[in-house]
């Protein structure tokens, strides 16, 4: 029993911050896959927040708009909602996909990786967080870009479209609302796309990883 207890205070633990900055520095390794991840973040939290942005300057329009563009407006806007719902939740169930996707690969890219670690006294919870703060990295960057390309498209597409009346009902508080949304469910995401791909390689013994073909 005493020679249990003194391999398990062996056992590789890290303090957060060093944890990051392994998180850093494998990012920057393998940035190509990195890069695939963060875009299907961006991609998906684009359109939510083209869609929400839209959502707002409709709304801001009916309520404080002139009259002659209200009704319009207000005749198709609850099948417009509905319609904006489903393709949304579309578009991220299609990201978490993408995301679990990439993160397999990456799992299956550093096999060795993962199993010299474990060699070394890695715990599985330690393996754990280190594809969570990978993931975590790269949902906020791929949901800061993404609520920047949404809600820049939309403003344009609405100057364009409206003109100056834009600029008089200007939904400030509502996209600060749904930027701030955005960037919360598109770190979520994230995260949730990375629990299983980081459960396995947490479940990868040491010598099977080590011998695994890439």
């Amino acid at each position: 029993m005493p020679e249990k207890k003194g391999k398990i205070e062996k056992q590789l633990t890290l303090p957060l911050g060093h944890a990051f900055g392994m998180s850093i520095r494998s990012l920057k390794i393998r940035f190509g896959r990195s890069i695939i991840t963060t875009m299907s973040i961006t991609l998906g939290i684009a359109f939510l927040m083209s869609i929400l942005a839209n959502s707002a300057f409709t709304t801001a329009i009916i309520e404080r708009g002139p009259e002659v563009l209200r009704i319009p407006l207000q005749e198709g806007l609850e099948e417009m909602k509905t319609r904006q719902i489903w393709l949304v939740s579309l578009s991220l169930l299609v990201c978490v996909v993408g995301i679990i996707n990439a993160m397999l690969m990456s799992v299956a890219e550093r096999s060795r990786e993962i199993g010299t670690m474990k060699c070394l006294g890695a715990l599985d919870k330690f393996v754990v967080e280190l594809f969570l703060l990978e993931s975590s990295l790269q949902g906020m960057v791929g949901s800061l870009i993404g609520v920047i390309i949404g809600v820049v498209f939309t403003i344009v597409v609405f100057i364009a479209k409206y003109k100056g009346v834009i600029f008089t009902i200007f939904p400030m508080a509502a996209l600060l609302k749904y930027s701030l949304l955005g960037m919360v469910l598109g770190t979520l995401l994230a995260v949730i796309g990375a629990l299983y791909p980081s459960y396995v390689s947490a479940k990868l013994e040491p010598a099977e990883a080590i011998r695994r073909e890439i």
